[in-house]
Formats: C-alpha cells, structure tokens, sequence
C-alpha cells in the first residue's frame, strides 16, 4: 500500500519563545489620526471654553470687551492710530449675508479744558486732511511698564477743524467723555483724535471696546464639535494602540534572550563605517523624526493612562506597555543611526517591534509595579537624573533621545567622532564606548520615568556594545570552603 505523502508541518517554536506579531499599516494610521484628531480637538475646546467665558465674564453691560483706559498725549494738532486693514470686499459681502460681524466702540475723555474731536476716516482721506499737519502716529502700547510709543511727523496746523471735513465715517466731539460706535467695513482705516478746535496740544483718556454678537455661538459650536473629536480621537488611539500592541513584533517575555537586564540597550558598530554619509543622515532621517514626534505624544498620553491604572491596580496594562516599548525601541534605532551615536550607516526600518538591525532595546514587562513609587519617582526621585541628562544632551530636553542631541556632551562626542570618520574613516572607540553608555543610561531613566519599572537607574555608565552581565548580589553560600591538608614531616 502506498504511503499518501502529508504536507511538512511548519516546526514548532521552541518553548519560551518569544510571540511574534505582523506589522499593522492601518494600527500606525488609526494613532497618528487620532493623536492629530486630539490635539485639533483640545484646540477646539479650549477656544470654545475661552470664548464661552470671555462672553459671560468679561463683558460690560452693554455687551462689549473693553481695553484698559490709556492716556494719550502730545504737543502735536493730531494723534492717529496705527492703520486697520480690513481687507476688500469680502467683509462687505459677509455682512451682507450673515449680518454685522462687530460693533466697534471708541471712548475719549479729554484731559484737559479743550473739547475733543474723535473720528474714524479712510486712511488716504486722512491723509489728505492731515498730509502736512504736525501730528504724532500711535505705533506701540506697551503694559509692562505702561508707555505709549509715538512717531512724530513734522508739519503746520491743519487748514480747518476737523468737524468741518467730510470724511469721517464716523465721529464725535465735544466737551466731556465722547463715545463714538462705528461697523467695520473692508479698507484701510485710521482713528484721529484732535481738539476740536484744531489747536496744539491734545490731551485724552481714551479706551476701545467691540462687541461681537456672533461670539456666543461660535463658542457653543467650538465647544461641541471639540468634544465630539476628542470622543473620536480618544476611540481611534485606543483601538489603534491595542491593534499595535497585538499586531507588531513585539517581544512579550523580557529582554532580548542572552540578558538578564530589566532593560537591555546594545548596539553593534559597524566595521567599516562610511566617511561622509553621516552629513546628509538628517535629511534621510526627517520621515523619521515626523513619525517619532507623533508616537512621542502618543506616548505620553499612553503614559498618563498607565499613571492611573498602576495606581489602582498595580499593573501597567500589557497592551500600552508594549506599544510605549515599540516607541522607545525605534528611538534608540533612529538615535543610534543618527546624530545621538552614528553607529551604523544602516537605514532604520519604520517599525515599533523588533527589526534586523545593529541596535536593539528591550524592556522586560514588570508583573507588578508599586502603587506609590507611581506617585513620585517620575518627578521627586528623578530630579537628580534630570540634571544630569540636561548635562548630557545639552538642555534636558527629549531632544537628544529621538536622534538630534542638543550641545551638550553627547553632541561634542558625536562631533569628535565625525571630524574622525571623515579625515581617518574609523570610528574612534573609545568615544563610542562612551556614548553607549551615555545612552544606555538615558534610556534607562525614560523607561523609569514613563513608569515602566521600579528599578531606579544606577549611577554608572555601562559601556559597549552589549550589556554588562548581570551580577547577583554576593552572600555567604556563595563562599567555596577549600581544605588542605598537610602531612608532617617523615
């Protein structure tokens, strides 16, 4: 009887191996969505909340948002405003199908005995009117200290009081507080203010006011629409941070194997590295940095969620810890290709899991975490690692850990190492060696300091490609007791 041949079967994983996952294009797509989707929505929400308080607290009783009162001052015949360019055309239009957009409210009280004049004209009337008129242009208004800037332009008195001209779209003048309404229309505008008498020496107390009858609505609908995306946005990373979690490489059984260490940091140099290609390494690596800069605030949002479920639970959720392992792992790759150790002149892949590439991290998952170590050790205890990092990449910023160290010392080793490649081509080892452990240590304290162990960070700089072996705590059944025996003499 013949044998019926059977498919091969595929060969069983060795025990303990590590899970491996597939590379989900639509789990990246749903985070960097969602983070954009978040940020576009807080935005919303915080204009709509401004807006919303501003209409209810800051208004006056005939609806209208004050300056503060300013007093406005020269030897002159004339103050003028800056210019007000409101464009042309379009606003007529929209206030023709949506209404007055703004009421705009001018108050002048003069200082003095003499009445004033306040008006609003078209910047080229003005001009004509007060073309040769010894006059001072309002350029600044400074709170901090209080001062007003003027430019002062040379010239005569005007040829006739300003109430005699037929240019104002809108004025008033008398003695006593003066209050002038005007609507804004498309042009070019100014704001005069004179004695109405046309003499020298204006004096006045002046404020302005709008009121925005549209505002309360556009609050209400930014608001709203706010909330909804942040609905939206915090549904698309949920699902897109579980879908990466599941679907990417990532190892779920600690370190790399061959270590013991809680995080495992390594590299392996590059043997023959290229001279010159390290000049143009921050054009290739820009791809890079725009994604890292989004999955860096996908991690910190991770973070702050794993902040509360550690304090109620003690555990960091697995599925946020392996995605925030995946951000630091492509960190360390694009770092170590980059301007943080220019290791290698292999290109880093766009993956969170692990890749054929001569750097590597892991993070071996913690089973438990403490409840109150959550509260302090990610700003208390890590002030003094703080300090530190700021010495060695420059401003303490994260700069440094996505590949573009500050001046600092990372930055002057990496320097060093550059004008070495490019007279000599070799890569001087003990600066590497050097930022190894530089980096391994920085990228401890981000894995402390985001939460994902307890382990404080030792205050060493393990150098090399390849972490130290682990060495267990020494104790007295560790001690080997050796006998010798001696033979008397004869």
């Amino acid at each position: 009887m013949d044998e019926v041949p059977t498919a091969p079967t595929a060969p069983a994983s060795p025990p303990g191996a590590p899970e491996e996952r597939h590379t989900s294009v639509g789990a990246v797509v749903l985070v960097v969505v969602g983070v954009i989707l978040g940020f576009v929505a807080l935005v919303l929400v915080a204009v709509g909340v401004v807006l919303l308080w501003g209409h209810t607290t800051q208004r006056d009783a005939d609806g209208f948002f004050n300056t503060p009162t300013v007093r406005l001052e020269t030897t002159s015949y004339a103050i003028t405003s800056e210019e007000i360019d409101l464009g042309a055309g379009a606003e007529e239009q929209f206030v023709r199908d949506f209404g007055d957009i703004a009421t705009v409210r001018l108050r002048a009280d003069a200082a003095g005995e003499k009445p004033v004049f306040v008006g609003i004209a078209r910047r080229d009337d003005a001009d004509r009117y007060l073309g040769g008129v010894d006059r001072a242009e309002v350029d600044g208004i400074r709170t901090d200290p209080f001062s007003v800037g003027y430019s002062y332009r040379d010239g005569s008195a005007p040829s006739t009081p300003p109430g005699d001209q037929d240019i104002w779209a809108a004025s008033t003048h008398g003695a006593g507080p003066q209050t002038l309404e005007w609507r804004p229309a498309s042009g070019r505008w100014v704001m005069v203010v004179m004695n109405d008498d046309a003499s020298r020496g204006v004096s006045v107390d002046a404020s302005a006011g709008v009121k925005v009858p549209w505002i309360l609505g556009i609050g209400i609908g930014l608001a709203a629409a706010g909330g909804v995306a942040v609905v939206i946005a915090v549904v698309l990373l949920v699902v897109g941070l579980v879908a990466l979690a599941r679907r990417q490489p990532i190892h779920l059984g600690g370190p790399e194997p061959g270590t013991d260490r809680p995080v495992a940091v390594e590299g392996r140099l590059d043997a023959e590295p290229s001279r010159w290609i390290w000049i143009f390494k921050w054009l290739l690596l820009i791809p890079h940095y725009i994604v890292l800069a989004v999955l860096w605030v996908a991690f910190w949002f991770v973070s702050v969620i794993a902040f509360f479920a550690i304090l109620f639970t003690a555990r960091y959720p697995r599925a946020l810890f392996d995605f925030n392992v995946g951000v630091l792992r492509w960190t360390w790759r694009v770092t170590y290709y980059g301007y943080g150790v220019l290791g290698t002149d292999r290109y880093p892949p766009f993956s969170l899991g692990r890749a054929d590439h001569p750097a590597t991290l892991e993070v071996a998952y913690p089973e438990r975490l403490s409840r109150g170590l959550v509260l302090i050790k990610w700003w208390l205890l890590a002030i003094p690692l703080y300090l530190l990092v700021g010495v060695f990449l420059g401003d303490g910023t994260a700069s440094g850990t996505v590949g573009v160290p500050a001046i600092g010392l990372v930055g002057l080793l990496v320097c060093f190492a550059a004008i070495a490649l490019l007279f000599t081509g070799r890569y001087p080892r003990g600066i590497y060696d050097l930022l190894m452990g530089v980096n391994r240590w920085v990228f401890r304290i981000a894995v402390y300091t985001s939460l994902m162990r307890d382990e404080f960070p030792p205050f060493r700089l393990d150098q090399g490609d390849r972490e130290p072996p682990h060495e267990p705590p020494h104790s007295p059944q560790d001690e080997v007791e050796v006998e010798v025996e001696v033979s008397p003499p004869g």
